[in-house]
């Protein structure tokens, strides 16, 4: 995500950390760059214009003008600008007190509103709740039968009433399931326009006034750039929303949309939708964002995903076995299992700081983990607690076993010793890294 924006800010950045003098000339020359790179990437004129001026006003200041490293200050002002612009911080859902919490999501046709009704369903219930689905969306075709599909999936229960069409009714009816059912959060699913029109508008302000909803979330296509602004725009005026959900950010290489939404409708990027998975949704943290278009990482979000991914007792015995040199090929496995849960090795990669462009594009191969898994189970308990005892005969025969060549074994093989080499080192890392992977409280 943020692909294109994220390459020309990179390198602006890294032009401005060397520089130990900048002049107001050099200013404005950098500032032209920004202004440029944000246009290209859709961002809305007005939002660009603010967001430049603020950064000059703070960046012409005695304090960094004269400052030893002025480059890395204004680099820091560039970042504080663009967490400011993205939302400054964290927003949640507004759970109520009494149950149950009643969400509604609204958006155009094809935005993502279905989709994202499992996947919110999906990640409220990691958090301890019991979600119920309601399928308001009456008109478009299969709509219904897609939310069930999901619910039977997700195992989670979804309401839905067939030949009825008014959405007041089914809304009301599905509140009332909830109770019945002991569910404590309601998503109600409504129904979308290819455009906006009054027909849909109202039929959304009745649904909003009939069932007072907590939370009012405006789904939106990251795709579709300034189209999207426009939206927002028009559904907090006319419906009034509470926060944003950005769909199929993941695609976006522009930026455009996540990067004006906020401003424009002063509301909050509350969740990003960054995959096809019903667990590919993530909250939308403002200065992770930020962090990862300048080129700075994201080791906070990956450490969420590992918390996720290894419970406390597994950690601390993944770290006992490496520690004393006992991380086998079976804990390989197991390991690389767990990492993939966490995301594509691609999407990880995106996170870590200070890795070369050049990694962070090459093509990588998802299903290489199940030619691994085949190697692995090719061998014997014995070869595979201890790996020092494969010799060119054992690996000839493993290599038939699992459909490989020789030099795939030993290309293998290398990979596995230099990732034990890898973990010992994490497990010594006194930083916040290390820290978390192996000792989760």
């Amino acid at each position: 995500m943020f692909e294109s924006l994220s390459d020309k800010l990179q390198n602006i950045v890294k032009k401005l950390k060397g520089q130990t003098r900048i002049t107001e000339k050099e200013l404005n020359e950098m500032l032209r760059e920004i202004k440029l790179s944000l246009l290209e990437a859709d961002v809305n004129y007005k939002v660009v214009k603010e967001f430049t001026e603020n950064i000059k006003q703070k960046s012409l200041g005695q304090d960094v003008m004269k400052s030893l490293t002025p480059g890395q200050q204004v680099v820091k002002i560039v970042k504080d600008e663009l967490v400011d612009l993205l939302g400054s911080s964290e927003s949640k859902l507004n759970i109520s007190a009494n149950p149950p919490t009643i969400i509604m999501l609204v958006g155009l046709q094809g935005s993502g509103k279905t989709t994202l009704c499992g996947k919110l369903s999906n990640y409220l219930r990691k958090q301890g709740k019991n979600p119920l689905m309601v399928a308001c969306d009456v008109y478009r075709p299969a709509a219904i039968k897609q939310l069930e599909t999901l619910g039977k999936s997700l195992n989670i229960s979804v309401y839905s009433e067939e030949n009825n069409k008014d959405v007041v009714s089914i809304a009301k009816n599905g509140i009332k399931a909830a109770h019945s059912k002991l569910c404590d959060v309601v998503l109600v699913d409504t129904a979308g326009r290819l455009q906006i029109d009054d027909l849909l508008m109202n039929e959304l302000v009745d649904l909003k006034n009939a069932i007072k909803p907590h939370e009012i979330i405006l789904v939106v296509d990251s795709m579709t750039g300034q189209e999207a602004v426009n939206v927002a725009q028009t559904f907090n005026e006319k419906v009034g929303i509470d926060s944003i959900t950005m769909s199929k950010l993941d695609s976006d290489t522009r930026g455009g949309a996540a990067l004006s939404v906020k401003s424009i409708t002063n509301k909050p990027i509350k969740f990003a939708s960054i995959g096809e998975k019903l667990s590919d949704l993530e909250p939308f943290y403002p200065d992770r964002v930020a962090s990862r278009i300048l080129g700075m990482g994201d080791v906070l979000s990956i450490i969420d995903k590992a918390e996720q991914a290894f419970n406390d007792e597994q950690a601390f015995d993944l770290e006992k076995k490496i520690k004393k040199s006992e991380f086998t090929l079976d804990d390989y496995l197991d390991t690389m299992k767990k990492i993939k849960k966490m995301g594509s090795f691609k999407q990880i990669l995106a996170m870590l700081p200070g890795v070369p462009k050049e990694i962070k594009d090459a093509e990588f191969d998802e299903k290489q983990l199940d030619r691994i898994n085949a190697i692995i189970t090719s061998m014997t308990l014995k070869e595979r607690r201890n790996p020092k005892i494969l010799n060119a005969s054992r690996r000839i025969r493993i290599a038939k076993g699992s459909g490989n060549k020789v030099e795939d074994i030993n290309r293998f093989m290398k990979q596995f010793e230099q990732m034990q080499k890898m973990m010992k080192t994490m497990t010594k890392s006194k930083g916040r890294f290390g820290k978390n992977l192996f000792n989760m409280k």
